[in-house]
């Protein structure tokens, strides 16, 4: 008899995103819970808003002319005839959530809020660039002070450190405010008119010309050289503002290269804009960044109110730990496995698999009735440091057989001392 072929699955994840699975979501949810904890020391809390706005919210925030909106926006029109948007960043959703919600009349004003979630861009996929992403957020809002930009940073910085990454360049720059930048945008348009570029390079001049100093394209970089630069044209205020930032970061040891070219793909970004890159990760090589954006408040209707924020991509992190050879030491799945020969052995060990997980360990217990061998290729399969092992036998003398399945080692241990002496090998706390 012919053993009949193995079918497909009929459904395949969307072309550009990716499923995370064991072991490797563990990695991913190590370093989100790494990049998180110090801002969560530092006073912020928890944000989560819908996967889907008003696409309005990003056309006004992220701007119209940059490629997010007019290129990869994921939109969609609901049968009531609302335009809405796939997320395709996080501070203009956080910041809209806390308008909403009133968070700052409430008198304690930075507003801080860190958020955690996927977001979505249709991008031509490749290594690093995927149209659904992770990210892990941080906003100050209601604020306008040098020391809070520098805070933003240096907890960046800290999170990426926390997870053994070395490799990683933080670029610096400000972008100037509403006094200064107009006639900067003046004379940078000047240069971009006597440029020979393509008509949709041109429509981007008249909208905004800092756009165009984002262009990834080699061709319009190349003429790009001459350009005018932002720093040359910075008031008094915003000089002596991204002084203050620079010797903030220096006193707290965080080095910086400074990038007077560096603007970033969103258009509310003021003053304060820094990148974090790593050369491990080729073209794409963006593992987060941010900056101050004092006037997206009032882009989206709101009152007036100073922000700064970061976004540092998950996904890349990832990458980037892996471009250095960095193993997390993520915490094992699973640290005791039971292996039950018979009923009585299956409700008896079910019950103290119950009590060690309630006791703060992870444990499992082989299902589905397998035999000896094969259970106990499912506990060294689990990465298990420990085996409970009973049988009627076992049982009936009051025991359960602890094995360390490293040296091989095994014990016997009477039943009602089981779980404390299982804790007391494996270090769990109380």
């Amino acid at each position: 008899m012919t053993t009949p072929p193995v079918s497909a699955p009929s459904f395949k994840a969307p072309k550009g995103t990716y499923d995370l699975l064991p072991p490797e979501s563990a990695e991913h949810l190590a370093v989100r819970e790494a990049l998180a904890a110090p801002v969560r020391r530092a006073g912020y809390g928890y944000a989560e808003t819908p996967g889907f706005e008003q696409a309005e919210l990003f056309a006004r925030g992220v701007g119209e002319s940059t490629d997010i909106v007019t290129k990869e926006m994921y939109t969609l029109t609901t049968k009531g005839g609302d335009r809405l948007a796939l997320r395709p960043e996080g501070t203009a959703s956080v910041l809209r959530a806390a308008l909403e919600a009133s968070l700052h009349k409430a008198g304690n004003l930075p507003v801080k809020l860190w958020y955690s979630g996927s977001y979505y861009r249709y991008e031509r996929p490749q290594k690093g660039r995927y149209r659904h992403f992770a990210q892990v957020g941080a906003e100050a809002i209601g604020a306008e002070d040098p020391a809070l930009d520098a805070e933003l940073i240096v907890l960046a910085v800290d999170g990426y450190r926390s997870l053994g990454l070395t490799g990683f360049r933080l670029l610096l720059n400000s972008l100037g405010d509403r006094e200064c930048r107009p006639a900067y945008r003046t004379v940078l348009q000047d240069f971009l008119r006597g440029l020979d570029l393509d008509d949709e390079t041109r429509k981007r001049i008249e909208i905004n010309p800092l756009r165009v100093l984002d262009d990834k394209r080699d061709a319009v970089r190349a003429r790009l050289g001459a350009a005018p630069l932002m720093r040359d044209h910075l008031c008094r205020a915003c000089r002596d503002y991204h002084a203050e930032v620079r010797e903030l970061l220096t006193a707290a040891g965080v080095p910086f290269e400074d990038d007077p070219r560096l603007v970033r793909g969103l258009d509310y970004y003021t003053r304060t804009t820094f990148e974090f890159v790593h050369d491990g990760l080729g073209a794409q090589s963006a593992i987060g960044g941010g900056g101050r954006y004092d006037g997206l408040s009032e882009m989206i209707g709101g009152p007036a109110l100073p922000s700064v924020g970061w976004a540092l991509g998950v996904d890349r992190t990832v990458l980037a730990l892996r471009a250095e050879g960095v193993d997390l030491d993520v915490p094992a799945a699973t640290e005791v496995y039971a292996v039950p020969l018979g009923e009585q052995a299956r409700r008896t060990l079910f019950g103290l698999v119950t009590e060690l997980r309630r006791a703060g360990v992870a444990a499992d217990l082989a299902y589905g009735g397998k035999g000896m061998k094969n259970a106990m290729k499912s506990a060294n399969r689990s990465g298990a440091r420990y085996a409970l092992l009973a049988g009627e036998r076992d049982l009936a003398e009051g025991v359960v057989q602890l094995k360390d399945l490293e040296s091989g080692e095994q014990t016997a241990v009477p039943l009602a001392a089981a779980r404390e002496e299982v804790r007391a090998r494996i270090g769990s706390p109380s």
